[in-house]
This record gives structure tokens, C-alpha cells and sequence, in this order.
């Protein structure tokens, strides 16, 4: 596949996927929903992996970083599952979008990078500013629990925290590999935690949109999705992935207003377009010239 259409389709998963969550679990209980959506991934993977003859390593260091995985999508994805109840799909992935930061920040940290810059400072404060306006506007003009926001700001730091965690195990992989390792490690997780929250799979409410959002999900999300990201990042320059944190939320936020009737207020666009742009800064604002001293431009003048 053209390096253009991963890059596409890795932005349309990722703008559907928030859409997708809510509609699965509107009539699947959110843990058989998302066990649901882990298991045919699984399946199809082992069916790649069995057909490509896809080597699979099992030592230490390989272990290591599918548990490492499998604890980012545990947490990301059972805690996004639960705030779809009540949180907006839009919402779900603005507040994803600031996972660079949150792993900018773990990753000085966990990994000795150099510590923020001023640009990176003042986009990380920008960042929180918006969280909070459209936190505090969806708990008072919408309404919603505050219970739901803080499951998809904790899905977001497991989310950042895997990244990390992964970047310390220096092991060289088949993508497809990963994804199998991970979901055979993620799965049992998913099975338990739906066993102990609530057991229950309430057949008789099932509707179609549901049952067909989860398939999405598993096979589109969950499996190629994953494959199409992987191809991106290692055929383009980082500056061009880090983009797609900054088209998809505005993708889902339509998605969930033109599809799901999700209210779009005056202080939502504002509490998004601050965090856009906290996220363009963050990414690209110390490459602008207005950001650069005077004496380096001199410098690099002579």
C-alpha cells in the first residue's frame, strides 16, 4: 500500500474510532464490548501471522514489550469504553489529543530526555487551559458526570505511559508480531476485568449498529489500523505523523455532530481550537523564527 494512503487511513481510524466506541457499547455492556473487539482482533491476527509465516519471538526482551503494550491498550481502552457512556465521542478525542505532551513529560522521566523548552512550557500550559474549558463546559452546560471525563484523562496518561515504556525495550520486532504478542497478552485482561465489573453479556439488547460498530473496531481499528500506523512511522518523518494529532479531532468532533446529534457549543470549538494549537506549537512552534533569539539568528546568518 502507498506510504499517502496509510498516512489517510490511519487519520480516518483514527477520527472514527472515538464514534465508534460510543456506538458499540450503546447496547453491549463496555467490557463484553471492548473483550469482544480485542478477541477478532486476536483471531485475525493469529490467522496473518499463521498465513505469513510471521516469526513471533518469545524471550525476555520481546515479553517485556508486549506486556508493555498490552497494559496501554488495557488501560486506554477499558477506561475509553467507560467514559463513552457519557462523554461525547469529539470530546474523547480532543482530550486524546494531548497524549504528545503527556508523553513528553513522562519520557523526561523515564527515558532522561532534555527537559522542556519555553515554546514546549507555555504549549503544555495552553494545553491544560483548554482541557479545562471544555471539561468545565461539558459538566456545566452539558451536564455530564465529571466521573466520565476523568476515565479519559486516565485512558490517555496509560495510553502515554505504554509509549514510553515501550521506547525502553530495545528489541527489533515484525509489527504484525507485536500486535499478536500484545493482544494475546491484553485479551485474558479484558476477559477478567468483564468477569469481575459485570459478567453479563444482555443479549436481548443488542442492536445491529452495535454489533457492527464493534466488528469495525476489531478489524479496522484494532488490527489494520495498528498496521497502517507502523508503515507510516517508518516511511515518513516524524513532524508529518505527529500532523495527524491535530486533524483528527476536529474529524471526530464533526463525525459525532453529524452522526451521533452531539451538542456543539461555543465554548467546545474555543476549549478545541486552544488545544490545537497548544498541540502545533508543541510540535512545531520552535521551528517559527519569532521563537528564535536574536544573536542564534545572527549566528547561523554568518
Amino acid at each position: 500500500m502507498p506510504v499517502q494512503a496509510s498516512y489517510l487511513f490511519v487519520i480516518l481510524v483514527w477520527s472514527t474510532t472515538p464514534l465508534g466506541i460510543v456506538w458499540s457499547s450503546e447496547t453491549i455492556p463496555p467490557t463484553f464490548s471492548v473483550l469482544m473487539r480485542m478477541s477478532i482482533a486476536l483471531v485475525l491476527a493469529g490467522l496473518v501471522i499463521a498465513v505469513a509465516n510471521i516469526r513471533v519471538p518469545w524471550h525476555r526482551r520481546a515479553c517485556k514489550l508486549y506486556m508493555y503494550s498490552a497494559l496501554g491498550i488495557l488501560g486506554g481502552m477499558l477506561l475509553s469504553y467507560l467514559a463513552a457512556q457519557t462523554v461525547p465521542s469529539g470530546v474523547i478525542s480532543l482530550i486524546f489529543g494531548i497524549a504528545p505532551i503527556l508523553s513528553g513529560l513522562l519520557a523526561q522521566k523515564l527515558l532522561g530526555e532534555a527537559r522542556f523548552t519555553p515554546v514546549k512550557v507555555f504549549a503544555l500550559v495552553l494545553a491544560l487551559c483548554g482541557l479545562y474549558l471544555i471539561c468545565a463546559t461539558q459538566i456545566q452546560q452539558l451536564d455530564l458526570a465529571p466521573i466520565g471525563l476523568c476515565y479519559v484523562f486516565l485512558a490517555v496518561c496509560c495510553f502515554s505511559l505504554s509509549g514510553v515504556l515501550i521506547k525502553r525495550v530495545k528489541v527489533a520486532i515484525h509489527p504484525m508480531a507485536t500486535t499478536f504478542g500484545a493482544l494475546l497478552f491484553v485479551t485474558p485482561m479484558f476477559a477478567l476485568a468483564w468477569w469481575l465489573v459485570d459478567g453479563t453479556m444482555a443479549l436481548e439488547q443488542w442492536q445491529m449498529k452495535s454489533v457492527w460498530s464493534t466488528v469495525y473496531l476489531g478489524v479496522i481499528g484494532s488490527l489494520l489500523g495498528f498496521l497502517a500506523y507502523f508503515h507510516v512511522l517508518q516511511k515518513l518523518p516524524a513532524s508529518t505523523v505527529a500532523l495527524t494529532t491535530l486533524i483528527t479531532p476536529g474529524f471526530a468532533i464533526a463525525l459525532g455532530a453529524w452522526l451521533n446529534n452531539e451538542a456543539i457549543t461555543g465554548s467546545l470549538l474555543l476549549g478545541a481550537a486552544i488545544i490545537i494549537l497548544s498541540l502545533a506549537l508543541f510540535q512545531f512552534g520552535e521551528q517559527l523564527k519569532w521563537f528564535v533569539p536574536e544573536h542564534n539568528q545572527v549566528k547561523s546568518d554568518r
